[in-house]
Formats: C-alpha cells, structure tokens, sequence
C-alpha cells in the first residue's frame, strides 16, 4: 500500500450542509475521517428523514382541512372581493335574507331600516375596515335590467357608484348573470338606485377584461356657490351629479396638492367643504327625493381644461372615506361640470388619475340628454377591476362585536 503524503482538501454538501477535512495522512488518517464523516452522514441522514415525516403529516393535515369551518352556529355570509383602481368591492352572493320592495330604491330604504346591521358586520372591522365598500345583488323591476344592486360604505348606501360598476359588470360576465356573453364586448345591464347602468365588458376566449360604462344622465346643478367652511373661511365650489351629488374644489385653495399632501390634511379640507354644503345648500334631483343628498367633495388639481394629460382628483365621500380609485360617479359628475362650462366637447377623452393610488380612469361626454330641467350628458367611463379573493364569514351569537366596529 503505497503511503498518502500529498496535501488533500475534502469537502462534502448534503443537504444544504458543509463538511470540510483538511489533513495531510497516510491512509489511516484517511480511514479516519470517512468513518467520522459517515456518523455525521447517518445524524444528518436520521433528522432529515424526521423532518420529512413531519412535513408529509402537515400537507396531509392541510389537505383534509380544505378550508371548512368547525362546526359553529352562526349565520355565514359568503362574499367575493374585487378591487377597481385600488378601491375594494366586497360583492355579497349570499347569507342576506329576503330584501323587500318592489324597486331597487324602496329595497334600500328597507336594507337602511331593517338589515343594516349586516352591512356593519361586512362592513367594519373585524371583517372590513374604515374605507370598505361592498354591493349587494337584488332583483331588478326593470325587464331588461341582468341585475340589481345596493351599494354600501361606512356611513350607509350610496345611490351610485362607478367603481363597483366595473366591477361588477366583469362579476356578471365571468358568474354567468347575463344572458349571453358576445365578443368583443359584452353587454351588462345594472339596475343601480340612480338608474340603469349600461355596462360593456371586454370578453375573449371565455376572459373577462377592461369595463367601459355609458352613465345616468349627468348635469351640473350649481357652479361658483361660496360656502362658509369651518376653518377656512369663504370658498367657492362648484356642485355636480353623476349618480350622486358631490361638490368640486381645487385643492391649492386649501394649499394642498390633490398627489403629495398629506392624505389627513386631504381628508379634513374636503370634510369641512361636505359638512358646510350640506348645512348651507339645499339640493334637489328631478326625478327622486331619495337621490337629493351630497355624497362627497372632491378635489382636484384644478386642470379642468381639456387637456391630453391625467388630471388628478382625491374623493372624500360618506363619514370621511377615502377613495382609493379616481372614483367614477365623481369623473361622471366632473366630466358633466367640465362640458357644462365649456371646457370639452363631445366625445374628447380626458383621463382621471386617483391622488390617492396613481391608478387611472378615462370618462368622456357622448350624447346630450335632459334630467327634469337640467341640461345633462351621458358620461362614458373606462377601467379595470381584478379579483382578490373569495371568503366566507361567520357571525356566531356569542361574539360580542358580531357586528363590527370602527377605530376613527
């Protein structure tokens, strides 16, 4: 046997693990060292192999666990969450008992009266949060409506909201609530408690995509109306409908900037414009006294002259929640104040941006209509909404906040 004298480097990786020898022997010290390294190899070899077991135990366990809840006694309401532009939709599919009416405006006003603690248990924490929206679908007495909704916020139901349209015109594509689906668009007719809603889905191959809608008609009810605001003394607004009243201000009149200010500092100037307004201004809709109330204020940027630039706006609706997206009843009433004005035409395309999330809308005017005695414009709005997620939600009878709560 021939003695081994040269220097010699061994380095063994199993398993993420080093060995390392260095010697310069003869062969016992090589004898040596493969049965010391074997020992470490048979430990290393024993606790993967236990490991191995436990994770096999975990996957099966998981598996047999399939998501179900224990056995429990509370009601469950089973909802679908999407989001537009960043600003949620908690779609609820089931759990709501029956909703009574014979319109969709008389079954809000009776959500309002009788169900609203569902809307808080969805709403608020510890299933929602602050700024959670939701929908609720109910049948339509219009014939060639696909489908009714409700829609809901912190504060109670809005009349209109563009964002969950979106949304919920690629939710009736993909569960089956039209009639039949056609490409390249398809047609979703949402009976919403400002109107019928007409709503175009992209659609392809059996895939959902963009959503453009055509608006209830949309007017400005009142331009350069000074309000006395809490703080900040006289300021001018300008009020405008697109389903829902809100009042516009540019935001550098506050000396704010609708993308870098601070989004409290936001929040509390358009909070004191909404209360102001509300307490000084007396507003009316032609066709419902249900529709007569403002739903927020919006600031902008003060860009309101056509232009191909994004401008940017942030709404603050209902008990001071923001929207995450560039809100699309606000870009409906904003598009109708802009044409009211002068400042666009007919069929000119402006993009709104969320100062809130950057994320972006396209409205435009498309046909001149009337509402009562208001010149008005059907405002064709343009975005995208995407699925989050599907739960299920229990609200067992001995749980004190059942029914939710709010940190302000």
């Amino acid at each position: 046997m021939l003695p081994f004298t040269s220097t010699f480097q061994s380095q063994y990786r199993i398993m993420g693990f080093t060995f390392c020898s260095h010697a310069e022997s003869s062969w016992k010290d090589v004898t040596s060292f493969i049965f010391y390294n074997s020992l470490t190899l048979k430990y290393v070899w024993e606790k993967y192999s236990l490991v191995l077991t436990v994770l096999m135990e975990v996957s099966n366990m998981s598996t047999k666990m399939e998501m179900q809840l224990p056995p429990h006694e509370g009601a469950e309401l089973s909802v679908v969450d999407m989001h537009t532009g960043g600003e949620p939709l908690r779609i609820i599919v089931s759990g709501y008992p029956e909703v009574k009416g014979d319109s969709v405006l008389s079954k809000r006003r009776y959500v309002r009266e009788h169900l609203d603690h569902l809307r808080r248990a969805l709403m608020y924490e510890p299933r929602g949060h602050y700024d959670m929206y939701g929908a609720l679908i109910v049948d339509s007495e219009i014939p060639e409506a696909d489908l009714g909704v409700l829609f809901m916020h912190n504060e109670g139901y809005s009349t209109m909201c563009g964002h969950a349209v979106i949304a919920l015109g690629r939710f009736a594509v993909d569960y089956k609530l039209v009639k039949e689906t056609q490409s390249p668009e398809t047609q979703v007719n949402i009976h919403c408690p400002c109107g019928l809603v007409r709503a175009f889905v992209k659609y392809s191959d059996g895939k959902t995509g963009g959503v453009r809608f055509l608006s209830v008609p949309a007017f400005a009810f009142a331009t350069d109306v000074t309000v006395a605001v809490e703080g900040f003394g006289d300021v001018t607004v300008d009020i405008s409908y697109g389903g829902a009243f809100y009042a516009f201000v540019d935001a550098q009149r506050f000396g704010l900037d609708v993308t870098k200010s601070r989004t409290r500092d936001l929040v509390d100037a358009a909070t004191a414009v909404t209360n102001a307004v509300k307490s000084q201004v007396k507003l009316h809709h032609p066709t419902s006294d249900d529709l007569a109330f403002l739903y927020g204020t919006i600031l902008t940027d003060g860009k309101d002259d056509y232009s191909s630039d994004p401008t940017a706006n942030i709404c603050v609706f209902a008990e001071a929640q923001v929207d995450r997206s560039p809100t699309g009843s606000g870009v409906t009433a904003r598009i109708a104040l802009q044409y009211h004005k002068g400042l666009i035409r007919l069929n000119q395309t402006r993009t709104f941006q969320s100062g809130a999330t950057g994320s972006q809308f396209t409205g435009k005017a498309v046909e001149e209509t009337k509402c009562g005695d208001f010149k008005a414009v059907v405002v064709e709005v343009a975005g995208r909404a995407f699925y989050t997620g599907v739960s299920c939600f229990v609200q067992e009878p001995d749980d004190k906040l059942t029914h939710g709560f709010l940190l302000k």
